[in-house]
């Protein structure tokens, strides 16, 4: 199928109300479409106390130089330190994630592949000479906060 035909196949499946093909139904659709990529409140919480304690960050960077696409959601530069909180469905928590019933067989290769990604973006920004961080979006904010406060004081000495 062409990409105009699948573009008019979309239009005309969302006028039917019916949901895009890895959906589960029209509301999942919306739901899915609803999720943001930055600004999410576990992040927003952590970026406050960051900020409180006085630290200034870069948000929703890329801090590789080969790889633009890859965003970490709080950066301090200088010290080449990327922090990613990642969402306990999206990025498959161990202790969260339940995997959906509907269209198994779209989402379980789906969080499969966010995983190897985040694996694969840590390697590369080690590689770089980066320091990285991830969280759980389930992790407390002020734990999570009180040790980037202190690895960023301490790399800053």
């Amino acid at each position: 199928m062409s990409e105009l035909s699948d573009e008019v196949e979309a239009v005309l499946r969302a006028k039917r109300g019916q949901p895009e093909g890895w959906a589960s139904s029209a509301g999942a659709a919306s739901i899915m479409r609803a999720n943001v990529r930055k600004n999410t409140k576990p992040e927003l919480k952590v970026r406050q106390l960051l900020h409180a304690a006085g630290l200034r960050y870069r948000v929703d960077l890329a801090p590789s130089t080969t790889d633009k696409r890859r965003r970490a959601d709080i950066v301090f530069t200088r010290l080449k330190v990327a922090v990613f909180i990642d969402g306990c469905f999206w990025h498959g928590c161990p202790e969260h994630f339940v995997p959906p019933k509907a269209n198994a067989d779209y989402w379980g290769p789906k969080i499969a592949r966010n995983r190897e990604r985040d694996a694969e973006t840590t390697a590369m920004l080690n590689r770089e000479g980066w320091t990285v961080l991830r969280y759980w979006e389930h992790e407390d904010a002020v734990r999570v906060a009180s040790e980037i406060v202190r690895l960023v004081r301490k790399d800053r000495l």
